[in-house]
């Protein structure tokens, strides 16, 4: 600030503020692009070694597993000349780190394997289920969040009456319910006894968003239930603690309103921990899903990686839990990335 402060006349304006409000304004982007990639940065150097060892432990599995394509195609009676000629086809007499570096070059370039099973491509096979599994995943999380975050906010705005105590016993209910009891009650009730949802199959959304929605609608609302309860809790416990803070008692003297309070200072400070639950619980529900998958008859990732285990179909589980990894560290990292855009500096940590 300069010494000497130049007055202006009275309805005169200072005509080098537009120009400090918009260096402000990208100062603060600058700010902000900063932390998100600092953030990225973070992420990416954790997750680059974690998916490399856990690659390793996956394809080493194989090994551990001492099961053979020769013994899937030949059965447990085969001469140990007609396993050797198989094993040789599939390339499983070569050391194991020349196998590893195959398959690992192939992950990186989206090539899974072959199946034991059936000669398939496994890319193929689990991008034909995976479809099914993400659109429930991802309508069940949308309704998780949408629910969880309205019950949430609604027991902390309201915390210590009737309106916080119900909402509690409630998710504590729902979180104790199992995917797959929620799923039969379901189908019962507006499949059989109110017929507005089909109890089985699945329609892609280039068919038409009204039949994928309409097949999705109930798997996807069994998979919720823990969602909401986790998402419902970990909020509210956020904004209660967020509304003890310091800052909100200063911004209620400063005369600000209770809306401005909340969105500005307590949302932003609390919505932490929640948004931290997501990024554990959309991966867990791509996995969970083979059980609903059974009662609506879904043909699923969760399905499929089921399947082929019971099958003894090493490339295929392999490229399951391969997808698996990809599905977590990436969800993750959206999470780590919208956490250091929207929590404040003093709560992201290292």
């Amino acid at each position: 600030m300069s010494a000497h402060t130049y007055a202006y006349p009275a309805g005169a304006t200072d005509p080098d503020g537009p120009a400090l409000r918009k260096g402000a304004a990208a100062a603060r982007a600058r700010h902000a692009a900063g932390r998100v990639l600092a953030a990225l940065g973070r992420s990416v150097a954790i997750i680059v070694p974690v998916f490399l060892v856990a690659t390793f432990v996956t394809f080493a599995l194989r090994s551990m597993s001492g099961l053979s394509p020769a013994r899937i195609q030949l059965g447990e009676n085969a001469t140990p000349e007609a396993i050797g000629r198989v094993e040789a086809q599939w390339g499983l007499d070569r050391p194991f780190l020349a196998q590893y570096g195959d398959w690992f070059t192939g992950v990186l370039h989206g090539q899974l394997g072959t199946s034991w099973v059936n000669g398939a491509d496994i890319s193929t096979l689990i991008g034909l289920g995976l479809g099914v599994s993400l659109s429930v995943a991802t309508f069940a999380l949308v309704i998780g969040v949408v629910v969880g975050f309205g019950l949430g906010t609604l027991a902390a705005l309201r915390r210590t009456t009737l309106v916080d105590r119900a909402i509690t016993g409630f998710v504590t209910v729902i979180s104790v319910m199992p995917a797959f009891v929620v799923g039969i009650v379901l189908v019962a009730l507006f499949s059989v006894g109110v017929p507005l949802f089909p109890s089985a199959g699945y329609v892609p959304a280039e068919q038409g968003i009204g039949p994928w929605l309409s097949h999705i609608t109930l798997p996807a609302l069994a998979l919720s239930f823990d969602v909401v309860a986790d998402v419902a809790r970990q909020l509210r416990a956020g904004l209660v603690a967020a509304y003890d803070e310091n800052y909100v008692t200063g911004a209620v003297v400063r005369g600000l309103s209770p809306r401005r309070i909340f969105f500005s200072h307590v949302l932003r400070n609390g919505v932490g921990p929640a948004l931290a639950t997501l990024g554990q619980k959309f991966p867990a529900l791509v996995g969970a899903s083979v059980v609903t998958e059974w009662i609506f008859g879904l043909q699923g990732f969760g399905r499929f990686a089921n399947d082929s285990a019971q099958a003894g179909d090493v490339p295929a589980v392999q490229g399951v839990l391969v997808v698996s990894i990809v599905l977590v560290v990436s969800f993750n990292l959206i999470v780590n990335l919208v956490l250091a855009r929207v929590m404040p500096a003093s709560q992201r940590g290292v």
